[in-house]
């Protein structure tokens, strides 16, 4: 077998162990080969092994046992994405973790310390670092031509009702580690990943049928960082911009499939200075400030390769990375200590708000 190919074990054929991973993994022949799969479930096994050309197992211990993996996925129900991890990693494969990762920082670090005391990669699967649009907002921030940023807007809303295992805290439910947890790391990129920023966050319960919460406003700063103002609502009716970004030459806005830009050049900005005269103009009349600035604009569309849509092209993005780093040697673009940092801001989420989480983080019943 050529050994540029990543023999890949993928725990669960659920939503994201076979609509994400196998039905990406399977168009990847070059890099990747899909070896074996375990669900509880028989019918999934059968389909599985139709699917995808592989062997299935009903436990994902016996799938480990049988087959000689570089890298196991872990799409297993979120609560079991920590003990499944650390025993992957002890049995010494590479793991690839769904989101989210864990429920606190403090089990990151666990995870953390097993990947480095065993030397197996600990990925995770936080794939919309890869968005085409987001990629493009950190190229223009990065250009300078928005000036010092100011603020930051990222919502994820929009009107829904939601009923299944992952409404509910005991199985690390929630809009905040779902839902959330892709917008607060594209977030925490830009705001940076060197420092725990000032948290205020207000959740609610809203349109959920379990006891997590699916509203979510959340704001971030620290000193010489742009402020945050992130939204996961799962009731507004009337959503905004996806991305506002406020700069101090111009701002930003979009969404996941355009994007509009606009800022003047300081060179070219008529020359002003503080005064504490009453300003008055040419009539000799009280005036307010005024200036003519020369705008400049720019504009993105997506366009993907043809066939591609954008959750599979970022997911792609994501297993090519991860190939880089086993087959080469790379380092992640995605780090489980940038991880961390998301899982302590949503531990003090949850600090803030004793209606629906307790003070010990520990899920409230009933």
């Amino acid at each position: 077998m050529n050994p540029s190919i990543v023999k890949v074990g993928i725990i669960g054929q659920g939503r994201s162990g076979r609509d994400i991973h196998g039905a990406t993994l399977s168009k990847l022949p070059e890099h990747y080969q899909i070896a074996a799969v375990a669900d509880s479930l028989p019918e999934r096994r059968e389909r599985a092994e139709q699917e995808f050309g592989c062997r299935a197992y009903a436990t994902w211990q016996e799938m480990v046992a049988a087959e000689e993996l570089d890298l196991v996925v872990n799409a297993s129900p979120s609560h079991e994405h920590v003990p499944i991890s650390l025993e992957l990693l002890d049995r010494g494969v590479h793991v690839l973790c769904e989101k989210p990762l864990a429920r606190t920082s403090a089990e990151v670090d666990q995870l953390i310390e097993a990947s480095e005391r065993t030397g197996n990669i600990l990925a995770v699967f936080q794939q919309s670092r890869f968005m085409p649009a987001y990629v493009r907002i950190r190229e223009v921030i990065e250009s300078g031509v928005l000036g010092r940023i100011i603020q930051l807007d990222f919502t994820s809303s929009r009107f829904t009702r939601r009923w299944d295992w992952q409404t509910l805290q005991r199985n690390n439910g929630g809009s905040l580690l779902n839902l959330g947890s892709h917008v607060l790391d594209q977030a925490l990129q830009l705001f940076g990943n060197d420092a725990m920023p000032e948290v205020t966050c207000i959740m609610d319960r809203a349109n959920t049928f379990g006891d997590a919460e699916d509203y979510v406003k959340l704001l971030l700063s620290g000193e010489g960082r742009p402020s945050v103002d992130m939204e996961v609502s799962s009731c507004s009716m009337f959503p905004g911009e996806q991305f506002v970004i406020q700069g101090t030459n111009g701002g930003l806005r979009g969404n996941g499939e355009r994007l509009e830009w606009k800022y003047f050049k300081p060179e070219e900005a008529p020359a002003q200075q503080l005064t504490t005269e009453p300003l008055v103009d040419q009539n000799g009349l009280p005036a307010y400030c005024r200036e003519t600035l020369v705008w400049h604009e720019g504009k993105w569309e997506l366009a993907l390769p043809e066939g591609k849509d954008e959750y599979r092209y970022m997911a792609e993005q994501l297993y090519f990375m991860l190939h880089r780093a086993i087959v080469d040697g790379d380092k992640l673009e995605i780090t489980p200590q940038q991880v961390r940092q998301q899982l302590a801001v949503i531990e003090e989420c949850r600090r803030q708000n004793p209606r629906i989480y307790n003070q010990s983080s520990e899920p409230v019943r009933g």
